[in-house]
């Protein structure tokens, strides 16, 4: 089973050098994210890093580089690990966002598992199953709902707000039936980039009883973003 699990969102203005004036309508999850990477380096020295990614499922090597600079500012981040391919702005969101996460936290390395938005269920949970055989922290990235007011990225739709409090709720409870439970295909219409990888931790962490220390739920900009750490219980 995963030492522990993270569960961090993937907005690129969490990186003070792309938020701008934004910085301040950021700074609570911003935080928080800092919070659980902290607590989860303490916990585990290695890491997997889940996201989602339109190119599908991949395996990204410890090592692997990457730069923000298709989000604006040219911010390089790296994987911890032994030397990997310089993937430069390829490296997708999520995993720029781990190697944002993990810097200077003194994690010995980070692995990148990639799948793809719209995975079934039933795959989401089988490479769960598998990472959770490794016994290394677990970090999974993915935003909820981008449609939680009219200036939201997708517009407005009433379904975000139930959808990311049962999402809230599940990580509040530490209980990964309930994100198995989460219907890819409201997800998909909802612009929830999380689901899949929700679902990946719902494989790894079934069959053991967890405990949520660290939480945080908000929508600035309208966008969903959930924060959490599960310890065993």
């Amino acid at each position: 089973m995963p030492a522990a699990i993270a569960v961090i969102p993937q907005p690129p203005l969490l990186v003070p050098e792309l938020s701008g004036d934004a910085a301040t309508g950021t700074d609570a999850v911003r935080v928080a994210v800092r919070t659980v990477a902290a607590a989860l380096a303490a916990l585990a020295p290695e890491w997997i890093a889940v996201g989602a990614d339109p190119a599908g499922r991949r395996s990204v090597a410890p090592g692997a580089r990457g730069t923000f600079a298709g989000y604006g500012r040219d911010v390089p981040v790296a994987l911890p690990g032994t030397d990997g391919p310089d993937e430069g702005a390829e490296l997708p969101l999520p995993l720029l966002v781990a190697g944002w996460a993990v810097a200077g936290s003194g994690v010995r390395e980070v692995r990148g598992e990639l799948v793809a938005p719209d995975a079934a269920l039933a795959d989401c949970l089988a490479l769960g199953r598998e990472l959770a055989g490794r016994g290394t922290g677990l970090l999974v990235v993915g935003d909820g709902s981008a449609k939680h007011t009219t200036g939201a990225p997708g517009g407005f739709d009433e379904r975000a707000e139930p959808f990311d409090a049962a999402v809230a709720d599940a990580l509040d409870r530490a209980d990964p039936d309930a994100l198995a439970g989460l219907d890819p295909a409201v997800a998909a219409e909802l612009w929830a980039a999380g689901r899949a990888p929700w679902q990946v931790l719902s494989g790894a962490a079934a069959g053991r009883i967890w405990t949520a220390t660290h939480r945080y739920t908000g929508a600035p900009y309208g966008v969903a973003y959930h924060v959490a750490l599960w310890e065993p219980a």
